[in-house]
């Protein structure tokens, strides 16, 4: 009989396998914590449950687990790892310091079937999506070296591609049993994908941020092909009936590419756009990266766009490039390491 992973389950499904095995349903919330508040990696340490519960465990159940294969560090203190999956395949995840909340960005696919113009990962075409274990085992991990404050799915993928698994590993997170992260301290990134957007607000609480990038259908079509499908008008409307608690916002991101998207028109029509739902932009100069001809706008261009927003009140950063000196990008330590075993075969 194959072993499950037990990382795969939400604490209400384990109570339910638990219960199924005709054990008290308390014992899943002591496993809970066994496995994201100590980190645990297998049954033996798991010392307030009986050794004959222990030894059942170990036959039926399995703690899945992963450890870095590579770690980059840069001169700003910014960390990439690259995680190797049981099957063979690889995805990233960043730990970005800020004073005491640094804040760890994760994967959620192998690869990323939307496409978008801009997006290393994209070029490596969607592989498979990532179990709800396989995303928080790369907290697990990096929280056995580093402190976590914050987590971000703005890693490898499109989470809402991928949506039960990542439900199940937003429910991790923020479970008092869980990792007991706040939900305002977590953060979801999707490029547009409107039904999913109305379904993960249905299921969980969780700060929602929009890959923008556009402000006419035109040039979205061109550079995210996701707008294909859900226009602009269709997007902006999911963003307005969003459920958002009390005193939170959307996030707007908003990759700046040089002559693409980065006029002062197209300020004036971001704003416009986002004026029905409480919001955020965060202003993302593009990384430039081999094989795609888009190019960083001038600062000049930046400092413009990002004065307009000001004056018209909108709240708005601009992010500063991190990690630069370790190809910290989505997508740039797989690539560069897939180059040198091709290289080397």
């Amino acid at each position: 009989m194959e072993k499950v992973d037990i990382k795969n389950f939400t604490l209400s499904q384990l109570e339910a396998h638990i219960t199924g095995q005709g054990k008290e349903r308390f014992r899943a919330r002591q496993i809970f914590k066994w496995l994201y508040q100590q980190n645990t990696t297998s049954f033996a340490q798991m010392t307030n449950l009986s050794k004959d519960f222990r030894a059942e465990l170990e036959k039926t159940a399995r703690i899945s687990n992963l450890e870095a294969e590579v770690v980059e560090s840069s001169a700003d203190g910014t960390k990439k790892y690259l995680f190797r999956l049981s099957d063979g395949n690889a995805v990233e995840s960043v730990l970005i310091p800020d004073e005491d909340r640094n804040t760890l960005c994760i994967s959620s696919q192998v690869g990323c079937a939307m496409g978008c113009e801009f997006c290393l990962t994209g070029t490596f075409r969607l592989t498979r999506n990532l179990t709800t274990a396989e995303i928080v085992n790369q907290v697990c991990a990096v929280k056995r070296e580093e402190p976590v404050r914050n987590i971000v799915f703005m890693g490898m993928g499109e989470p809402l591609a991928n949506l039960e698994n990542v439900i199940g590993a937003l429910r991790i997170l923020t479970d008092p049993d869980g990792f007991q992260f706040s939900t305002r301290k977590v953060t979801l990134s999707t490029a547009g994908l409107v039904p999913e957007m109305a379904e993960l607000g249905a299921a969980v609480t969780v700060n929602l941020a929009i890959s923008l990038n556009a402000t006419t259908d035109e040039v979205r079509d061109r550079i995210m092909p996701v707008n294909r499908r859900y226009p602009l008008k269709e997007l902006l409307a999911a963003c307005k009936a969003f459920p958002l608690p009390s005193r939170r916002w959307i996030t707007v991101e908003y990759v700046m590419i040089k002559g693409v998207n980065d006029s002062l028109d197209d300020a004036k029509r971001l704003v416009r756009l986002i004026s029905t739902f409480p919001s955020k932009v965060n202003l993302i100069p593009f990384n430039e990266h081999e094989g795609c001809d888009l190019r960083t706008p001038t600062q000049d261009s930046i400092d413009r766009f990002h004065k307009f927003l000001l004056d018209k009140h909108v709240t708005v950063i601009t992010r500063s490039s991190r990690g630069s000196d370790i190809s910290a990008a989505c997508g740039q330590l797989k690539g560069r390491l897939d180059k040198v075993t091709a290289g080397s075969i």
